[in-house]
């Protein structure tokens, strides 16, 4: 089964870029025949057309495969007016208070357009059946489909009692989510497509209307449930009998947060500082509902059953029964479905008293998710659930079966004699000794020490066998971990060695917490008394961790033919560990020389000789990469939220741009470090991203102008002295060499100062020189500013401009724009941004100079290559 579920898996792989159907059926009638006779004479020969038709089923599997609708109509009507929608009511969610909404968390276009603070926020998705139609003499409602995520803000009035299946209407201004046009960005439309949502709007509780109520669907249950349960753990949480548990016994808003994550999938109050600690240890799995959860409800079920000596038969499918309640309890998934199919064929084939293949499990688990969802294959939580399965029951455990396992299992239940017969006569010795220690153990302190030789003994390998698939299943996770998540996690092994036993108690302690709540709050007291001391040690365990600096390496990753190589060498390993003890020494081998080839650092994807300047599209921000001819780079501001961001939203969100937007491009790059980072001032949408990219790429400087009075500023600075990064502060006159080039600084002068909140005049204005190329980064310096650079002619005609504040009407003044007099010019802008950046007139006066104008909102991420001659060359849209 597994590796008919590869062949199918590569089908589906080809099928992503080849779309020849005809040729597929003809080759599908072709195959079928020579495996028909391929199996009448020759099984040899018919593992040859055998592949091939499984390779034609995922072809047309992934051909068949249902596409969300692309919404084309609903978010044509996503123009900036007010419109009335109505719709059916398919999601409710309850939003965690003082925060702006899921939405804001992810998506960054609502930074464009902020909402009121609200108390209260209630996330609905909504399935639209009809939009207003404006139009200059009427307005009338037609029908049209797709999904609207609107964010209802208790701002004014009470939260309504909104359930699935009503029927709501209500005025909305529909967003279309902002697309990042740059390599490897995480695009939130996409994310919100697949589940039904093309726009997302907001609005206040007074001006939303319940019309009807009507029936839930079977996914709207499904949220209910997750939901319903969540609440039921914060409720217990805010009770009177955890509030009276003493601090170190007492659950937490915090935990509860976690618990549902960890046990219900509900990561809506999962706070991003713990979320952050536990990703940069490589255990951040443990928070996430997978199939470690699922198989930790069966093992405590059959445990039970055993007790209770319930038989088999009816142990089996109550497991089932109670492990698939608890999958829909969690909103059933992707990787629940699949974990619950494979607990489902491993319990059947034991009931059956069948071989126990782990492999064969997966396979057949892997091949019925391809089937029901073909995207999953190219999903990281697909990917990352097989290649862990693989490495533990495909390597690792039949690797110890070969050392120390079979004495680990020789150990246990020393007293029956009759179990020595089995054994191989070095084991059966092994047992033999053991008894003799337990004797005279047995002589000196009594009967109860006779087995506890066989128990230490049996302990220290139990941590072996811990240790070896902790050691496989990282070296296996690397790649994964590189490609999609840009991590090199050095303290994940011993991290899940001292966090995954301790999860193995505290997830059945947390069930058990849940369920004793569901009856009565002080009955719960005594579980979540145990459960929040392991939660809280877990805590403080990763957190100690998580702030060493080599904790947690971001590696950008590795080229294809690199992953293709490292998938090869895990299939072999699985075949050599089977054969015999020297090729299983060979697979010993292979796995760190594969880990080593996945990590080993790739020369950074820059062109030598040019000075090279790219404006990253991060909406309505500004992050510019700059390349010098001898490739060391200098990132110029990161993007960010326009406006800001509060601390109990910055606590909760999940959406950094500078993590999940500036830092991919980097990667993408193969870029390892930054030699500078340069801030041109400290408003939040040049500044919110760089937090993250500085613990990312570690750069060696952080150039800045001034020192205004903004706490965000000061948390800047303080993490730059904790990574060992030097500041250096810069005015007008100051220029040094770098590279091959030549830095000059032009704004601001050097007695200007700002004691107040950051101003756009705050700007460090740089000008970069490679012989008769050159680009004049500005930032977003305005008139004023830029009327002192031109009095006290520091501006000279350069090669590329990067335009002041966007496109603003109050930067890029005549003046100014005839003494630098650009060949080319980049503006970086949000697209539908409401400021209406950048400004026509800017425009027009950009044009009437014959100077080129790129937009990141129209081009996306834009490259300018300058050489030493002064000639320019762009390049746009690197992200297509």
């Amino acid at each position: 089964m597994l590796v008919a579920a590869c062949w199918f898996a590569l089908g589906m792989a080809m099928a992503r870029s080849w779309h020849e159907p005809v040729v597929l059926l003809v080759a599908v009638s072709l195959l079928f025949v020579l495996a028909m006779a391929a199996l009448r004479w020759s099984l040899r020969v018919a593992v040859v057309p055998v592949a091939g038709l499984w390779i034609a089923a995922g072809f047309c599997c992934w051909q068949l495969r249902p596409v969300p609708a692309a919404q084309t109509e609903l978010k044509q009507y996503a123009d900036g007016l007010s419109r009335e929608v109505r719709g059916r009511v398919v999601r409710v969610r309850e939003l965690p208070p003082r925060t702006k909404a899921a939405d804001q968390d992810n998506d960054p276009a609502w930074w464009i357009e902020r909402e009121p603070e609200a108390a209260e926020a209630v996330s609905l998705d909504v399935q639209v059946e009809a939009v207003e139609e404006v139009t200059p003499d009427v307005s009338r409602m037609v029908p049209v489909e797709g999904g609207v995520r609107v964010t209802v803000l208790a701002s004014d009035a009470a939260l309504p009692a909104l359930h699935c299946g009503d029927i709501v209407d209500a005025p909305m201004r529909l967003k279309v989510p902002e697309r990042y046009r740059d390599p490897g960005a995480w695009q939130y439309a996409d994310f919100l497509l697949a589940q039904g949502i093309g726009v997302h709007a907001s609005v206040r509780t007074a001006k939303l209307r319940v019309i009807e109520s009507g029936a839930p669907s079977l996914q709207c249950r499904l949220y209910a449930a997750q939901s319903w349960a969540s609440g039921k753990m914060l409720g217990f949480v805010r009770s009177r009998p955890n509030r009276r548990l003493p601090q170190a016994m007492r659950l937490t808003e915090e935990d509860a947060g976690m618990l549902n994550a960890m046990l219900f999938g509900d990561r809506t109050r999962l706070n991003h500082v713990l979320r952050l600690g536990f990703e940069r240890t490589g255990s951040f799995h443990l928070f996430v509902v997978s199939g470690m959860h699922v198989a930790l409800l069966a093992g405590m079920v059959l445990w039970i059953a055993r007790r209770l000596r319930v038989r088999e038969w009816l142990a089996t499918p109550l497991t089932l029964l109670l492990t698939a309640a608890y999958a829909l309890l969690t909103g059933f998934g992707a990787p629940v479905q699949r974990a619950l199919f494979m607990t489902a064929v491993f319990l059947t084939a034991r009931l059956l008293a069948r071989e126990r293949s782990v492999l064969n499990a997966l396979g057949a688990a892997a091949l019925a998710e391809l089937v029901l969802s073909p995207a999953s294959l190219f999903e990281a939580s697909f990917q990352m659930t097989f290649l862990a399965i693989v490495a533990i029951g495909g390597i690792a455990v039949p690797l110890g079966e070969r050392g120390f396992l079979e004495y680990a299992r020789a150990a246990e239940n020393i007293r029956d004699l009759w179990r020595d017969r089995a054994l191989r006569p070095a084991v059966a010795q092994f047992r033999v000794m053991l008894r003799l220690w337990g004797e005279m153990l047995n002589r000196l302190l009594g009967n109860w020490s006779y087995g506890l030789p066989a128990m230490l003994l049996g302990l220290l390998l139990w941590v072996a066998e811990l240790a070896l698939i902790g050691v496989v299943a990282e070296m296996v996770m690397a790649l994964p971990m590189a490609m999609y998540f840009h991590r090199a996690t050095l303290f994940a092994l011993p991290a899940n060695i001292v966090t995954v036993p301790v999860v193995g108690v505290l997830a059945p302690l947390a069930i058990v917490t849940f369920c004793a709540a569901l009856v009565s709050p002080p009955l719960a007291a005594a579980p979540a008394a145990v459960t929040a001391m392991l939660l809280h040690g877990i805590e403080w365990v990763i957190g100690h961790v998580s702030h060493l600096h080599t904790a947690d390496v971001r590696v950008p990753a590795p080229v294809w033919w690199v992953a293709l190589f490292a998938v090869a060498a895990w299939a072999f390993c699985c075949w050599a560990v089977r054969r015999s003890s020297a090729w299983a020494w060979v697979a010993v081998m292979t796995l760190p020389l594969v880990t080593v080839l996945v990590l080993w650092p790739e020369p950074a994807l820059v062109s030598h000789g040019k000075l090279e300047v790219t404006a990253i599209d991060v909406g309505q921000g500004d992050s510019l990469l700059v390349v010098s001819p001898q490739g060391e780079t200098m990132l110029v501001d990161a993007g960010g939220p326009v406006g800001g961001v509060n601390e109990a939203a910055s606590a909760m969100s999940v959406f950094d741009v500078g993590e999940e937007v500036v830092s991919p491009y980097l990667w993408s790059r193969r870029i390892r470090r930054l030699d500078v980072l340069v801030l041109s001032h400290a408003h939040s949408d040049h500044m919110g991203g760089m937090a993250a990219v500085m613990r990312s790429f570690r750069p060696r400087e952080l150039w800045v102008s001034i020192d205004p009075d903004s706490e965000a500023y000061r948390a800047l600075l303080a993490e730059a002295a904790e990574l060992g990064v030097s500041v250096r502060h810069h005015h007008a006159g100051d220029a040094m060499d770098w590279s091959g080039t030549h830095v000059s600084v032009l704004a601001p002068d050097g007695d200007y100062r700002n004691a107040s909140a950051p101003r756009n005049n705050d700007s460090l204005v740089m000008r970069v020189d490679y012989g008769a190329g050159s680009v004049l980064l500005e930032g977003d310096a305005e008139a004023p500013s830029e009327q002192a650079m031109v009095a006290e002619h520091r501006v000279d005609p350069v090669t590329l401009l990067k335009v002041g504040h966007h496109g603003s009407r109050s930067s890029t003044t005549p003046d100014f724009l005839a003494a630098a007099a650009p060949k080319d010019a980049v503006v970086s802008v949000g697209r539908g941004n409401t400021f209406g950046h950048p400004r026509f007139e800017v425009i027009e006066r950009i044009a009437d100079r014959a100077t080129r104008l790129y937009r990141t909102d129209q081009f996306g991420v834009t490259t300018f290559l300058i050489g030493r001659d002064g000639s320019i060359r762009e390049v746009v849209g690197a992200a297509d």
